[in-house]
């Protein structure tokens, strides 16, 4: 894995030890970021279930100017950690080792509203119309906020979600990459692009 473009391109960065998580492939996400970007001019961005921090950093690296990575898991945080510093990154970063529920809470009360969120989470967690639900009702999302949902491409989310619209879904083999975008005030356009990769 590396930083695929952007102030910290071409550097490499760790995996997480085990098999508990799944670290975003690079092809994967450059196309995430030819749908959102690619390039950022500032910004705020949330890595929830940030895993390796890797969609994050990459954020960081194309122009966003600050970043929150959330997760469960302490060999995860440390991983981030790492990443960030390989990337020279850390000063644009705050890490927690967090549940990501109560963690929205918390930068709830901090009153944090991000442009961009990552939202990467187990295969197995269904909830997630709940949790970008929450977001909303913490005003946590600013109000042209992109949600980028990594998913199985078995799972297809709803076409809105409060008032975020699917504008994009891609499956790249047993991945789909869901986007979302707040448009305060407007109805849903429909469906959206749908694409299917081959892996």
């Amino acid at each position: 894995m590396r930083v695929i473009s952007g102030s910290a391109k071409g550097r490499p960065l760790k995996a997480v030890p085990g098999m508990g998580t799944r670290p975003t492939t690079d092809k994967v996400k450059e196309a995430i970021f030819s749908m959102i970007g690619p390039y950022f001019a500032g910004g705020s961005v949330l890595d929830l279930f940030a895993g390796t921090g890797g969609l994050g950093i990459e954020a960081l690296s194309r122009g966003m100017d600050a970043a929150v990575f959330i997760d469960a898991d302490k060999k995860s945080v440390e991983v981030v950690h790492a990443n960030l510093q390989a990337a020279r990154l850390e000063s644009k970063a705050e890490v927690y080792r967090n549940d990501a529920i109560r963690a929205l809470k918390v930068l709830g009360k901090r009153g944090t509203k991000f442009d961009l969120v990552f939202l990467d989470p187990p295969y197995k967690m269904t909830a997630i119309a709940e949790m970008i639900q929450t977001m909303l009702e913490l005003g946590l999302l600013a109000d042209d906020a992109t949600v980028v949902i990594e998913h199985d491409a078995s799972n297809v989310w709803e076409e809105s979600i409060g008032d975020l619209f699917r504008k994009k879904h891609v499956e790249y083999g047993e991945t789909a990459v869901s986007v979302y975008k707040r448009e305060l005030g407007y109805e849903s356009e429909g469906r959206g692009n749908d694409e299917r990769t081959e892996a």
